[in-house]
């Protein structure tokens, strides 16, 4: 690979996944760089990633993923990176799939590439993927036809074009609204299949309560609210 990739794993509380996450790709996935963004973690993330000397910013408060992401980008600008590739603390995401990313995002062209689960297969029943479907139903109809088989993926590759963006143009996470919002300013957006892991420990943010309002929220702004954004 000639273009220089940065994977970006945004982290917060995860004391006990993230060693296991940045020993994995150092190990089997030595030629990519990474930094972890803590992300005003309350928990030993950071002491984690200073005794273990990772790559790491630390972001002295919480600042959602919204902040964790934006700073990120930014690092990855300064230093030149040609993509990013955003890659969860919690081990749910398999590095495997990122030359298979790349790939398509070298033979299309696009700006953003998704790790899809659903790509080649049919989202499991459970309320969690009911919200995800519906979500993907907005995004269609609001972008005149543009199916995004699995909005809520965290593992998604971004070219330089949007290395700027998200670094200094926008105030908005990589999220399903932000994904309509891009779709509908041509910004061009592929899935490649991926399989993802269960996580081993700690816990969800989101568990029934905070996914209904997130899904909730998602849904507001993709059909309302991102028509005000500039």
């Amino acid at each position: 690979m000639n273009l220089k990739l940065l994977i970006l794993i945004p982290a917060y509380n995860e004391a006990e996944n993230i060693e296991r996450v940045v020993t994995h790709l150092t190990e089997n996935y030595p030629q990519y760089d990474y930094v972890v963004i803590n992300d005003g973690s309350t928990d030993a993330t950071r002491k984690i990633c200073a005794r273990n000397q990772y790559h790491f910013l630390d972001l002295p408060l919480n600042l959602g993923l919204s902040g964790a992401i934006k700073g990120g980008m930014r690092y990855a600008n300064y230093y030149g990176y040609d993509y990013v590739l955003q890659l969860d603390g919690d081990g749910q995401h398999d590095p495997r799939y990122i030359e298979d990313m790349v790939r398509e995002m070298e033979k299309t062209n696009c700006d953003i590439v998704i790790g899809s689960r659903f790509k080649e297969e049919n989202k499991p029943f459970s309320s969690r993927m009911i919200g995800s479907q519906i979500l993907t139903a907005a995004i269609w109809v609001t972008t005149r036809g543009s199916y995004i088989s699995d909005v809520t993926s965290g593992m998604r590759l971004f070219n330089k074009k949007m290395i700027k963006r998200f670094g200094y143009d926008m105030h908005y996470g990589p999220e399903p609204d932000t994904l309509a919002y891009l779709l509908n300013c041509g910004i061009q957006i592929r899935e490649v299949p991926v399989q993802m892991h269960e996580r081993i420990a700690g816990t969800s943010y989101l568990d029934f309560k905070n996914s209904v309002w997130y899904m909730m929220k998602m849904l507001f702004s993709i059909l309302l609210f991102q028509w005000f954004r500039k």
